[in-house]
């Protein structure tokens, strides 16, 4: 069941980024857009998923980001990108993972139980470095493709649009829990309607 809420999560996320961030954004950054979004809300759910479930997030990231290029990206871009897309799509299925991990071995468990009580300045510091090293990986990646001069753009925005997209889902998350735990609060008799 998780593997299918990640999947749908993910698709959702990218969704939204494609249809309402990538068509102002690319009014004004034309040729940083088809690389990066000022607010990507898939890392969000890379972070949230890999938080969760660890490694076990990995495949269904990867079949998330495989629908939603699929669905979402223009056929001109997936044919530019052609040649990169898989490893940019395995690049950033485990870039959350592998900052986890940094975060871990350095004696910063964040993993969803590897602290007492959820800290999310740490969640957030995990997403950052899941961001630079997805920034990374997709420059490597893309290294035929991105011009040496838009590098620095390119990271800045990825960082950018990582980090929002990974704190906007974390505010939704919040409200989740805050509303799943009002609904789930039985009523009692006595209680007026």
């Amino acid at each position: 069941m998780s593997f299918l809420v990640i999947i749908a999560c993910y698709a959702l996320c990218h969704g939204l980024t494609a249809w309402v961030v990538t068509p102002v954004q690319s009014h004004f950054l034309p040729q940083i857009t088809v690389f990066a979004s000022l607010v990507y809300l898939p890392h969000g759910v890379r972070v949230l998923a890999t938080w969760a479930f660890g490694w076990k997030a990995i495949p269904a990231l990867l079949v998330g980001e495989s629908l939603s290029a699929w669905m979402f990206t223009p056929t001109k871009d997936l044919d530019f990108l052609g040649p990169g897309l898989i490893g940019s799509l395995v690049v950033g299925a485990a870039s959350a993972f592998i900052a986890f991990e940094i975060a871990r071995l350095v004696g910063i468990n964040v993993y969803l139980g590897g602290l007492r009580r959820l800290k999310w300045k740490g969640l957030i510091a995990v997403g950052a470095l899941s961001s630079i090293v997805n920034s990374v990986g997709q420059t490597l990646v893309f290294s035929g493709i991105i011009d040496l001069e838009k590098v620095i753009g390119v990271w800045t925005v990825y960082a950018i649009g990582d980090l929002i997209g990974l704190i906007v889902c974390m505010v939704v998350l919040m409200f989740v829990f805050r509303w799943s735990r009002v609904f789930s609060v039985p009523k009692s008799d006595s209680d007026p309607i």
